[in-house]
């Protein structure tokens, strides 16, 4: 399965913001995009001011690279974002919330999307009872997500357990702390999604 592998605090200074993609480090004076907060490579104070496209284009490479997909998959899910009724900015926001990792994340169970992505990965997570390894499989209201029983007594999920919080878990999912059980209650919506993303702008770039 492709993958980005590189630095990922790169990502972020290249963004000009942070994304979040190491989890606790990120609020640590540990953090890259602190120290540095400048684009990576040479002559970066010489590059001229960033135009119409280059927002539209930056915003793109923003969500893309907070959620952890492919340019490919981005622009499937912009596909399917068009063939929904209402806005296609915020559909594609929503479809992006539903992934399983996304979900993995937002239970808790992952200090950042990358680890619930690989949590998710070697198949420590079921939906509605079957084993799930997929990350991009987009979860619906009533599926029920849970970290499988065999996986519980593994010492990064007990880890995570007990630092676990459900302040921070979106209304359209209820959780059971204990059993590390999720259910999806409702669809996400636009106000469920904690980044502050101009996705006017990506349907702008796919417009031309």
């Amino acid at each position: 399965m492709a993958r980005y592998t590189g630095p990922v605090c790169r990502q972020c200074r290249r963004e000009g913001t942070k994304l979040f993609l190491k989890g606790d480090r990120c609020t640590s004076d540990k953090c890259a995009f602190d120290h540095r907060p400048v684009a990576p490579g040479p002559h970066t104070a010489l590059r001229r001011k960033t135009g119409e496209y280059g927002l539209q284009l930056r915003e793109k490479q923003k969500v893309r690279r907070y959620y952890g997909v492919l340019e490919s998959q981005f622009k499937k899910y912009y596909e399917m974002a068009m063939l929904k009724e209402g806005k296609t900015g915020e559909n594609l926001l929503v479809i992006l919330e539903s992934r399983l990792d996304n979900v993995a994340y937002k239970m808790g169970i992952g200090a950042s999307r990358k680890e619930a992505r690989q949590l998710v990965c070697h198949g420590h997570f079921t939906v509605n009872g079957k084993r799930a390894d997929i990350p991009s499989i987009l979860v619906k209201p009533g599926d029920v997500i849970s970290v499988k029983e065999g996986s519980r007594a593994k010492a990064r999920i007990k880890e995570l357990k007990e630092t676990l919080s459900t302040s921070g878990l979106p209304k359209w999912l209820e959780m059971d702390s204990e059993n590390l059980v999720a259910k999806v209650v409702a669809a996400p919506t636009r106000e469920d999604v904690d980044f502050p993303f101009t996705e006017q702008l990506i349907v702008e770039l796919y417009s031309k």
